[in-house]
């Protein structure tokens, strides 16, 4: 009996070993420029997860760039919690068995975005987007936006990735000037009324905005 103790003790002190160290080590709320914290019918509530170096002053800057482009629907974005997070250096780049590690360990308010060192992820993108219908393996990272350090125009693509966890859906768009297109350019912010619905309406449905919030 001693020995088996012994044993399982072991392998008691072995799991928590392996289990890595996740820690918020600061927060703190984004105070948004009057211009993103524009009046709109819906409130959108964000929570920004730094697990990559970024600078507060990047982050803040390519957060106002985002909400000034989706106020074109109607979304106003109320509040940005800023979290500084811990993580080993395994887990600072977007890569689904350790990303679902820490959405496990750290379980944050959606929608949530990561932004990260890099990625392991092939094909490499600048970001991915991860909503309700390509979750369904890895539901923890439902509702999540991941974003590299170094991305190009990092405020359209965070309003581009957003845009697609808010419709819940990976369509693009290719119609010259459309923010849903391939490719995220300073030229391509626009959506359309058909998307902006889109866009309000499975938000709201899914509990990613709240409504009639002025």
């Amino acid at each position: 009996m001693p020995a088996l103790l012994a044993a399982l003790a072991c392998i008691y002190c072995d799991a928590i070993a392996a289990t890595p160290d996740f820690r918020v080590e600061d927060r703190s709320t984004l105070r948004m420029p009057s211009t993103a914290a524009t009046n709109g019918q819906h409130t959108l509530t964000l929570t920004l997860a730094n697990i990559g170096g970024w600078n507060d002053t990047g982050i803040t800057a390519a957060v106002t760039t985002a909400a000034g482009i989706l106020a074109q629907c109607g979304l106003r974005l109320a509040e940005a919690e800023l979290l500084r997070i811990r993580v080993p250096a395994s887990h600072r780049d977007f890569d689904t068995p350790r990303s679902l590690e820490l959405a496990r360990a750290l379980p944050l308010r959606k929608p949530a975005i990561y932004f990260a060192a890099g990625t392991r992820q092939r094909p490499a993108f600048d970001a991915e987007a991860i909503g309700r219908g390509n979750s369904r393996t890895r539901p923890e990272l439902a509702d999540t936006v991941w974003i590299i350090h170094g991305a190009r125009d990092p405020g359209i693509v965070i309003a581009h990735e957003l845009a697609h966890v808010l419709m819940d859906s990976g369509e693009h768009d290719n119609t010259p000037g459309n923010l849903m297109a391939e490719e995220t350019t300073p030229d391509n912010t626009r959506l359309t009324p058909a998307q902006c619905a889109r866009i309000t309406a499975t938000g709201t449905r899914n509990g990613l905005l709240q409504a009639g919030v002025d």
